[in-house]
């Protein structure tokens, strides 16, 4: 005889939590996540459907197998799993269970999920994030990225929170926490943003802040090869 676990017939969504690493495509085109646990392998968009990590052909969440997407319940949970060291750079994902799933105490296993919000953490100078940089590593085709302040970006690749969303599509919406407090600097690719070619004030403010702290970083090491070129005229001259 077989257990038969209940069936259930949501009127909406259930709604998850989840830390994941944001990655953006080789080319630059197309951003997403890649999970902090064994589905770290397959990275996955804003809108995705699982797949078994094992490569076998059943669909997930099979029973016998621990595969398909997962999240917790409670938020504070989720944002636990953040304190480790390996997860410092991840970020807060605020998910739609899609499809079936399977209820445990403290989350789902599901087959399909939408990504709602993703909280980006402090820069690692701790100050509050401007954008998405890289973070040195990735997988094939991808590379990670991590929080980064308009100071700290310098020269490596990286992205505006707005420009993330709006690669990521699917109405994602890209918030940068400030001190532990509430998220703020929102930004979402939807049609309520104004200004030419879809960008509103949020995507443009940041995309002046990367500007402005490439532009400092330029003048500093200007004034550094200034300070170089005098001291060499000067040791000419004593000659």
């Amino acid at each position: 005889m077989r257990l038969r676990l209940p069936t259930e017939r949501p009127t909406e969504p259930p709604t998850g939590y989840k830390i994941a690493h944001p990655v953006l495509s080789q080319d630059g085109t197309r951003a997403g996540f890649t999970g902090v646990s064994l589905g770290a392998a397959l990275p996955y968009g804003v809108l995705d459907d699982a797949s078994c990590v094992y490569g076998r052909r059943h669909r997930p969440p099979a029973r016998l197998c621990d595969c398909g997407f997962h999240c917790v319940h409670d938020r504070t949970a989720a944002e636990a799993l953040l304190c480790t060291t390996e997860h410092r750079a991840a970020v807060l994902l605020e998910v739609s269970v899609l499809g079936a799933y399977i209820r445990f105490e403290r989350g789902f296993r599901y087959a399909r999920q939408r990504v709602r919000t993703a909280t980006v953490g402090p820069c690692a100078c701790g100050a509050p994030a401007a954008a998405l940089a890289d973070a040195g590593w990735g997988r094939p085709g991808r590379r990670a990225l991590a929080a980064a302040c308009a100071g700290c970006v310098r020269g490596r690749t990286s992205v505006p929170l707005a420009a993330f969303a709006r690669l990521a599509g699917e109405g994602l919406r890209v918030v940068a926490e400030r001190d532990g407090a509430l998220p703020v600097a929102g930004l979402v690719g939807l049609a309520d943003l104004a200004g030419p070619e879809g960008l509103g004030v949020p995507e443009l403010a940041a995309e002046a802040a990367l500007l402005q702290a490439r532009l400092d970083w330029f003048q500093t090491q200007l004034a550094r090869l200034g300070e170089h070129g005098a001291g060499g005229e000067a040791n000419g001259d004593k000659g």
